[in-house]
């Protein structure tokens, strides 16, 4: 497997020489991604996800939340559907639940799992609903606590596999890999072999195959709430598009740090807030050719 010495450098220049693909002219033509996740403690981790898919291009979004937040995302988020998803007693997502998405799961081009889920026991539950749910061309992507508890779901690689990908912070990347993250490149392809998917985890994105990409930009302003949810989601969003799971992970990990890196000038280097992201995310896809 490549090290961190053969990674590829991503600019500008490499992006405009491995354009996205071209937008439908309908809602249905750019993709429909569907969000999981939403439950009452931190519903706007959802929406960002969303709200960044929308923002890349992706042309029909759904979101699948708590039973208890599901008409304030609605209000909120105009323009998403919504799917309210049983909660236990406790206000947790209930992993069973998300069967009452089991249309939107199979027709989405993408679909996110895990932007505001607080349980590991029912995200593990949830996971393993999914593999006999979601549509079997379907990017799947995964975020947050369904990252922490993929390595317990049998049968997760053999359903996925070749179209999955992970989105860990290192902490979430070190459950995956079993040991504290070491080397983060070499670590990151560890886990993108081990788990047959694309990886993006800080400035490092991997492949299944072996390659390496690091991006140079973006910087401590990123590490903020929501940050995470707004790249998940415009990975799905780039995926529903039409992008392969390398391609839209390497675009949407340069965008988001670039989001970054122009928020850095009028509002300083921290302090920005995720949801700001959002706003920047389609100037710096325009200002790169796409």
């Amino acid at each position: 497997m490549p090290s961190h010495a053969d990674a590829t450098f991503v600019t500008p220049h490499l992006l405009r020489d491995w354009p996205l693909p071209e937008a439908g002219d309908s809602k249905y033509g750019r993709g429909q991604v569907l969000v999981v996740g939403g439950a009452l403690r931190s519903p706007g981790a959802a929406m960002l996800s969303g709200l960044a898919a929308l923002r890349v291009g992706a042309g029909r979004l759904t979101l699948a939340v708590g039973a208890s937040v599901a008409t304030a995302v609605a209000v909120a988020v105009p323009e998403s559907g919504v799917v309210p998803l049983e909660e236990t007693a406790d206000a947790h997502v209930a992993g069973a639940g998300v069967r009452a998405a089991s249309k939107d799961l199979s027709d989405a081009d993408a679909v996110l799992v895990g932007p505001g889920l607080d349980d590991a026991d029912e995200a593990a539950r949830m996971l393993t609903e999914l593999l006999d749910l979601i549509g079997q061309e379907s990017v799947v992507v995964l975020d947050a606590f369904a990252l922490g508890v993929a390595p317990q779901v049998t049968g997760l690689v053999e359903a996925f596999g070749g179209r999955l990908v992970l989105t860990p912070n290192k902490e979430e990347a070190a459950l995956l890999l079993g040991r504290d993250i070491g080397d983060l490149a070499d670590d990151i392809g560890e886990i993108a072999g081990t788990f047959q998917a694309v990886v993006t985890c800080y400035d490092v994105i991997a492949s299944p195959d072996g390659r390496i990409w690091r991006t140079g930009t973006g910087g401590g302003g990123l590490a903020t709430s929501g940050s995470g949810d707004v790249l998940a989601g415009a990975i799905a969003g780039l995926c529903a598009r039409g992008a392969s799971p390398e391609q839209a992970a390497v675009w949407a990990t340069h965008a988001h740090a670039a989001a970054g890196d122009r928020l850095a000038v009028p509002v300083g280097p921290l302090g920005f807030l995720a949801s700001e992201l959002l706003d920047e995310l389609p100037r710096v896809l325009v200002e790169i050719g796409n």
